[in-house]
């Protein structure tokens, strides 16, 4: 049986002006917070994939096929243990797959960009294709590109909005970043988050 840990209700409003996580906005790549609260961390997941008041989430999706999944790789967020989770948006939760810290091996599997390994946590989206190619065919796989930049940018702009920072990279080894979170679907950036 999977162990599932609940999130803090979300959202819960920044005050900051949307223009003004806009004009913030920066990649960041060094510097990193020691830490990262469970409460940041159950808002910038919402904001990638979380539902609305309605039976949407917070990105759009091409006949609401949601091919995306989202993964955590934490190593410092306050009140969860390190290892590798998958966020359940229906329940606004977080499924344990790995009680085992995978920052060296997600930081390997993206090889220049070895900072990822100082960041608190690193958000990983992966996309189950299928779900929207067998519906639309070949240009599913656009509007699954479209639909992880909708969720990387809410990330980003959310990580404005508590202080944080962040930086999407798409350059890394596929199938190591498949084997350190577990799983078979296809990786499709990876945002370190502090």
């Amino acid at each position: 049986m999977a162990k599932i840990i609940p999130l803090e209700k979300a959202p819960k409003e920044s005050g900051m002006p949307l223009e003004g996580a806009i004009k913030a906005r920066r990649s960041k790549r060094a510097g990193w917070k020691h830490s990262v609260t469970l409460f940041e961390l159950s808002q910038l997941l919402w904001s990638a994939q979380g539902k609305t008041a309605d039976v949407h989430r917070s990105v759009p999706s091409a006949g609401a096929t949601y091919p995306l999944e989202t993964f955590v790789s934490a190593k410092s967020v306050e009140g969860l243990a390190p290892g590798i989770y998958k966020y359940l948006p229906e329940e606004h939760a977080l499924e344990v797959v790995d009680e085992n810290d995978a920052t060296e091996k997600i930081g390997i599997a993206c090889g220049k960009y070895l900072f990822v390994r100082d960041a608190p946590l690193c958000i990983i989206i992966v996309a189950e294709c299928s779900r929207t190619t067998s519906r639309f065919g070949e240009r599913g796989m656009r509007y699954i590109h479209m639909e992880v930049g909708s969720a990387y940018q809410n990330i980003a702009l959310e990580a404005v909005a508590l202080n944080l920072g962040t930086v999407v990279i798409g350059a890394f080894d596929d199938d190591a970043v498949k084997k350190a979170i577990g799983t078979e679907f296809e990786p499709l950036c990876i945002l370190p988050i502090g």
